[in-house]
């Protein structure tokens, strides 16, 4: 082999030589995923007043690890890898909605469920949109690479579950006009809505990272899926709305990876550090009560009974690492 056709070894090695230590050729997700945030080891180059920001919410934040870059995604979700399963679930949900569109399926759907779905798809993108920000707070606040990583897509997700909810109320507006104008008056006033909204403003002023990442990934956010994908599903299939179910579940999809990644870091940070269980436990203690009660609330809208519901959310918490409910 001409020198000219021989790799530079020591430029290989240089892409990822921080990883060298695994003794073996490390994986795509590790390559492109490992020691992304230079300031969280050496500060920023320039001292900016969101330096002190920083300081307090992230590296003063009662939640800590001694090392961040263990945390390592269960899915192992890169960009290219996310566009990969996201386009097969868009393709899926895609050929729901357009099963919708060629059919007369909206006209057959009674007028007491239509009237559920006003009730509720519309509303519901505000608590979404409340969900994506504060995922992209998480990311912005992220202490490495991977987490910021794992929020960041998780915001986007959350972004593919309004834009699907907007679809299906534009079908419908197609038949029944003005369906969802009330929107933002039902958010602002409607009691069923104000557990919910009340949560959701207080989770998007929560500064700290720790918090704010167990209040999300651990309470408010698991409490509202679990409504939306037993609860809400339910009533669709029990009113003839199958195809609307079934986007539900496919949109949960992404709700599981979320839960699993939040799982994963949780464990991490307290097999890192006993102290980080009683801390972790403070804070579902604040956050499990609110978040339970608002989900519970929103399901009156399609005839729950909240109190009911509420138990039931008590009984289905979810574990996220070793021996810590969420």
């Amino acid at each position: 082999m001409r020198a000219v056709d021989r790799p530079d070894r020591r430029l290989t090695l240089r892409t990822y030589s921080h990883l060298l230590g695994a003794r073996r050729i490390p994986s795509e997700y590790e390559i492109t995923t490992s020691q992304l945030l230079y300031y969280v080891g050496r500060g920023f180059e320039v001292r900016v007043p969101v330096a002190s920001w920083y300081e307090r919410y992230q590296r003063g934040s009662p939640l800590g690890c001694p090392d961040w870059e263990q945390f390592h995604d269960p899915r192992a979700t890169t960009y290219s890898e996310y566009t990969r399963l996201q386009q097969a679930q868009e393709i899926f949900v895609d050929g729901l909605l357009q099963s919708i569109e060629g059919t007369e399926y909206d006209r057959k759907l009674a007028p007491e469920w239509l009237g559920v779905l006003a009730r509720t798809l519309a509303p519901l993108r505000y608590p979404l949109h409340g969900l994506q920000m504060a995922a992209a707070y998480v990311g912005q606040m992220a202490p490495s690479g991977r987490i910021v990583i794992c929020a960041l897509l998780q915001a986007a997700d959350e972004v593919r579950r309004i834009e699907r909810i907007s679809q299906r109320m534009a079908q419908l507006r197609r038949l029944h006009s003005g369906f969802g104008d009330d929107a933002p008056s039902l958010w602002l006033s409607e009691p069923s809505w104000q557990p919910l909204r009340e949560t959701i403003e207080r989770l998007l002023v929560t500064w700290d990272f720790g918090e704010a990442l167990v209040a999300l990934g651990v309470c408010v956010k698991p409490a509202l899926d679990r409504v939306l994908r037993a609860r809400l599903a339910e009533r669709a299939v029990a009113n003839g709305d199958y195809l609307w179910a079934q986007i539900l579940a496919a949109l949960d999809e992404d709700a599981k990876w979320q839960r699993t990644w939040t799982g994963a870091l949780l464990r991490l940070v307290v097999g890192a550090d006993a102290h980080n269980l009683s801390v972790v436990r403070g804070w579902l203690d604040k956050w499990h009560p609110p978040a339970r009660r608002a989900a519970a609330t929103i399901s009156a809208l399609w005839g729950d009974e909240p109190a009911q519901v509420e138990r039931w959310l008590e009984a289905e918490r979810e574990i996220v690492f070793s021996g810590e409910p969420a």
